[in-house]
């Protein structure tokens, strides 16, 4: 693999020109449907090749900006037994309006369910090597894009984006991001991320394999790896169903407690 500068391209002058801005508008966001459902599997692999594995329903519904919500999230635990009934609710807001996620929890043993404040944007979600800043889309506006050039693999190729933020304290310095070079926009979509800390040195990297369901696109697997720990997580969706008309009424603390049982015409596992 190497990676080619565009500026040893002599382009002809009728050739768009393509910069980081356009690729991240065209690649890095996609439409995901109206709602989703699948089995979300999480995988939590440590240093010595540990595993931990939760499996969870997962609801999910695009709110559009109606309100400031982005998209709102429920994930129902199945698997380890012990944690069966245990229930996350999360609530994105749009980016821009500088307002964390609001996320709930419920634990049926205690029959308690409680709001979790996301004090730090950096903190871990679901105990993943992913954050809940990793999560919520940054808008393009909130990044300087430049495009480094043109990274061939084999027979392909990819669009290499770095990423700068604009406000003060970031949580990372950069990100640098490897788009598919296709034959269309509507086919090219992100692969991997490379994530530097403050010092700017690597901190993860991150791996996606994309599926496409109804037009939709949606993960089918994830990877992220800490190469400073070296602790890996592997998100992974099955079973996915796409615009099935879930209700914007389910996403709240009554469904939380009562499980996903409770929600009229929903079939599952």
């Amino acid at each position: 693999a190497f990676l080619i500068p565009l500026k040893l391209f002599a382009a002809p002058a009728v050739a768009p020109v393509i910069d980081g801005d356009e690729v991240v508008k065209k690649c890095g966001f996609k439409y995901q449907g109206a709602d989703q459902q699948s089995t979300f599997t999480v995988t939590l692999i440590d240093k010595d090749n540990n595993e931990k594995q939760q499996v969870y329903l997962r609801l999910w519904k695009d709110f559009g900006g109606k309100d400031g919500i982005l998209n709102k999230m429920l994930l129902f635990t199945t698997y380890p037994p012990d944690a069966e009934g245990v229930a996350f609710m999360r609530w994105a807001y749009a980016p821009g309006m500088g307002r964390t996620a609001d996320q709930w929890v419920y634990l049926p043993e205690l029959r308690s369910l409680r709001r979790v404040s996301i004090r730090d944007p950096g903190d871990s979600f679901l105990g993943s090597d992913l954050t809940h800043a990793d999560i919520t889309p940054r808008a393009p506006d909130q990044d300087t894009h430049h495009l480094l050039g043109i990274d061939r693999r084999g027979n392909d190729e990819f669009y290499v984006v770095e990423n700068l933020p604009k406000e003060k304290d970031p949580l990372y310095s950069k990100r640098v991001d490897w788009y598919t070079k296709a034959p269309t926009w509507d086919t090219c979509v992100d692969v991997k991320t490379n994530y530097y800390d403050s010092k700017g040195n690597l901190l993860k990297q991150q791996y996606i394999k994309w599926q496409r369901v109804k037009g939709a696109w949606l993960w089918d697997t994830l990877l992220v790896r800490n190469v400073q720990t070296g602790h890996k997580s592997v998100f992974k969706n099955t079973d996915v169903k796409i615009n099935g008309g879930l209700s914007a009424d389910i996403f709240n603390e009554r469904t939380l407690r009562l499980g996903p049982q409770s929600i009229p015409g929903l079939q599952f596992h």
